[in-house]
Parts: structure tokens; sequence; C-alpha cells
């Protein structure tokens, strides 16, 4: 891979979301209602970049194995970090985060696996829907509490719950996606 490709501009997009995460998490801890909405606002240009760096990749002609690799850990070291912090910061349940992480964690093993017996086994869009449902469940529980009567703690709890849901089922559908083609 040359150095034009590894520092192509949809790697940097994607290389901003994680180079962010420290940032929200400082914006995250700290008080008060206008750093609630500044670490929203935040948080959610940080999350649109996920659709970025791909519309670079594909305009581009980038698309590489590095971003490849990439694109996924980034949303995956976003989306978990602000979860595992948002069980302090707003107390979501944590046996639901550990259920994502969980699921994260086995999925991207499982892929693995496939990958070293040459085997690829694709994004679904089921898993697209959950990473979105993710990141816009994670912008309203930032938001948290009420304003002008409207609750975004429970708006974030129920797209979470949404999330979790297409958690379970896109990691069944990798898991027998993983079994068809170890076993054939």
């Amino acid at each position: 891979m040359s150095y034009q490709q590894m520092f192509s501009l949809p790697n940097g997009v994607t290389a901003i979301r994680i180079l962010a995460i420290p940032v929200i998490l400082l914006l995250l801890f700290t008080t008060g209602r206008t750093f609630q909405i500044i670490t929203a606002i935040v948080f959610l240009l940080v999350a649109l970049t996920d659709m970025l760096d791909g519309y670079f990749a594909r305009l581009q002609k980038r698309v590489t194995t590095l971003g490849k690799f990439l694109d996924p850990l980034a949303d995956k070291l976003l989306i978990v970090t602000a979860l595992i912090a948002l069980i302090t910061a707003r107390g979501i349940p944590s046996w639901m985060v550990i259920a994502i992480v969980g699921r994260e964690i086995a999925v991207t093993g499982l892929r693995g696996i496939a990958m070293s017996e040459g085997i690829v086994i694709s994004s679904s869009m089921m898993g697209k829907y959950k990473t979105a449902f993710e990141m816009t469940s994670i912008f309203f529980l930032i938001l948290g509490g009420s304003y002008l009567s409207i609750d975004f703690h429970l708006i974030g709890m129920v797209l979470l719950w949404i999330a979790l849901a297409l958690a379970v089922i896109s990691g069944f559908d990798y898991f027998k996606k993983f079994l068809e083609r170890i076993i054939v």
C-alpha cells in the first residue's frame, strides 16, 4: 500500500472519528446543559463521518484494505466507548451495553476466523441499521433529560432497545452465514 493510499481523504475522515473519541468523552463528563448539547452535536457530526468516508472512497475510487479495516473499527470504538461512558454519565443499564459489546466481539471474531479461511462475510443491511440506531440512541442519551417537554433520555432508551434487538438478530444472521460457509 502506497503512502498516498494510506493517507487518503477517506482514511483521514475515518481517522477523525477515532481521534474525536477522547474529545467526546471529555465533553460527556463536563456538567451543564450547554455541554450536553455541545457533546451531542459533536457526537452527531463525528457519527456522520461514517457516511462520508465510504462515499469519498467510492467517489475517488480509493477503496482500500486499510479503509475496510479502519471504518468498522472506528464505528465500534466510537459506539462502544460512548455506551460504556453513558453507563456512568446517564445511567443506562450496563447489561444492555455488555450485550451489545459482546455481540461486537463475537461477530468481529467470526469474521476474523472466516477471513483466515479465505471467506468474506460482508456487512449486512441489518448490521448497518443496528449501527444507525446505536448512533442515534447515543445522540439522544447524550442530550439526556427533558427539554421543551421532550424526554430525550426516553427516546434514547427506546432507540437503544431497537439497536439491541437488531444487534441480536444481526448477530445470529452473522453466525448463520459463518456456519453455512465454513461447514460447506
